[in-house]
């Protein structure tokens, strides 16, 4: 795929997370170029073929899961395939968010490109042309155990098909209707179209295309918060210094101290003398090291999602040079999931340094500043009971990071007897998400508080000023105690929004 303002381009090269989140948040639309026609063309001839013959083929000429041993009869091959949806809607929950559903059906149709998945170029067209005009199934979020995502997918397909519910320019409708407004015919399902709609993980790799760009935003964002937290802090940069670190060249430390040094340039902290200890707290010395596994995690789980994104995860898969349709286990997401536990738990740490931090600045005895930033004296309260949002914060991050993705109870008469959990394992990184924004916001308000308490306001670097102006831009000093909730709020959706 390649990008383009509105439209993304369906090629032969693998798409992109930020295609993937063009037309999930930004309703870009979709084109196919002419070669991804000619590989579903192709996959199609194998599918017809096999059925012509009546070869075994799982979910083509056999029934699914443990009915694998029952053929189906020649005059059930179709009717089979509009019963895999109806059987398989069993999702429950609140209904999946808009862009949810949107990311979802642009990963279903970017891995069926890749040409393995069989289906029918009409109802790869359909899917299309639903997504183009914002058609958009009511999906429940819960019911999948990442053995492909059958149960969302499934609801997906329901609507395709005229059945369920579906929103559609901003008004939830039986999908009949909704169909019928988008002016779209529900799909004209032919052999193996029902199961080619849902048997692929996509709501998880969807799901992964927004997480990624929402921790690449906050990822920038955590690292000013650094920046002026040191400034406020007069904490040392040998922290930073890459002689240092090059000595033991850890995943990411080393470009995540460059990047701390670029946001300090043009401030007096780089200047020798200027940090008050030989050295910090941890959370202030070891930031390079944390931040730099939290950056080696996000690429690896974006290498993960770029992997699944490129690829088909059908079972079975058509393999059209071959003329052959294959049985294999290339739905399972284990390698996909540990990336992303791999990410919760880096980000934990990071939640972790963040509160540590934040509660340093705060501490007469840590930083020489007044106790709780507070420049009334005590008897007022200033950030002193902000403690307790960044400790809940943090401490609800380190449950979300603990594992879920040990495989589930065995379903299907114990045929399916391992799964990766990963549409739950995706989920629980949106909640870590949430919640370190908020603490990184904490963290600048109090960094910018300290900066004004401190009189460095024009001894900033090039960088961690421009924060330090970000923040009071939309956030005023704390002369007296005021509300300061909806300060955070304010912060931690501008960075959400992908402020800069």
């Amino acid at each position: 795929m390649n990008s383009r303002t509105s439209r993304v381009i369906l090629t032969d090269t693998s798409p992109t997370i930020e295609d993937i989140n063009a037309i999930a948040r930004h309703h870009a639309q979709i084109d196919i170029a002419p070669v991804v026609d000619e590989k579903i063309q192709a996959a199609r001839r194998v599918v017809e073929h096999y059925v012509r013959l009546d070869l075994p083929a799982y979910g083509l000429t056999t029934a699914l899961g443990a009915g694998v041993d029952t053929r189906l009869a020649a005059d059930d091959v179709v009717a089979f395939q509009l019963r895999v949806p109806q059987a398989r809607s069993v999702g429950v929950g609140r209904a999946l968010s808009k862009e949810s559903v949107r990311a979802m059906m642009a990963a279903r149709i970017a891995c069926m490109a890749a040409g393995g998945s069989g289906v029918s170029p009409e109802v790869f067209q359909g899917l299309i042309a639903a997504l183009n005009a914002g058609f958009h199934p009511v999906v429940p979020s819960l019911g999948s155990i990442g053995a492909a995502d059958l149960a969302p997918l499934a609801h997906m397909a329901n609507a395709l098909l005229g059945h369920g519910e579906a929103e559609y320019a901003g008004e939830v409708l039986p999908a009949a209707v909704a169909l019928e407004r988008a002016r779209l015919q529900p799909l004209a399902v032919g052999a193996k179209d029902g199961h080619a709609l849902l048997v692929a993980n996509s709501l998880s790799v969807g799901q992964a295309c927004l997480a990624i760009e929402d921790i690449e935003n906050l990822f920038a964002w955590s690292l000013k918060a650094i920046a002026l937290n040191f400034e406020a802090f007069r904490a040392n940069v040998t922290a930073f210094d890459d002689r240092a670190l090059a000595a033991r060249p850890a995943f990411g430390q080393r470009a995540v101290a460059a990047q701390l040094r670029d946001l300090l340039v043009g401030g007096t902290l780089l200047s020798d003398g200027a940090a008050r200890r030989l050295q910090d707290p941890l959370s202030y010395r070891c930031a390079p090291q944390v931040w730099g596994a939290f950056r080696h995690a996000i690429d690896e789980a974006r290498l993960a999602t770029e992997i699944e994104l490129s690829s088909s995860g059908d079972n079975p898969v058509v393999l059209a040079s071959e003329g052959l349709i294959l049985s294999h286990g290339n739905f399972d997401m284990t390698a996909f999931v540990l990336a992303f536990e791999r990410l919760g738990q880096a980000m934990a740490h990071c939640a972790a340094g963040t509160a540590y931090r934040t509660m340093k600045i705060m501490s007469p005895g840590m930083s020489d500043l007044p106790r709780f930033l507070t420049p009334a004296g005590q008897s007022r309260t200033g950030f002193a009971t902000v403690q307790k949002t960044v400790s809940a914060m943090e401490a609800e991050i380190r449950h979300l990071a603990l594992p879920i993705s040990l495989t589930p109870i065995p379903a299907a008469d114990g045929v399916e007897d391992q799964a990766s959990m990963a549409p739950s394992v995706v989920a629980k990184i949106d909640g870590i998400v949430e919640r370190l924004r908020y603490l990184v916001a904490i963290e600048l308000i109090a960094a910018a508080q300290a900066v004004d308490l401190r009189g460095v306001t024009g001894e900033l670097g090039e960088g961690s000023g421009k924060a330090y102006a970000f923040v009071r831009e939309r956030v005023a000093k704390l002369e007296e105690d005021r509300p300061q909730g909806r300060d955070f709020s304010l912060i931690a959706e501008e960075i959400a929004s992908g402020a800069r």
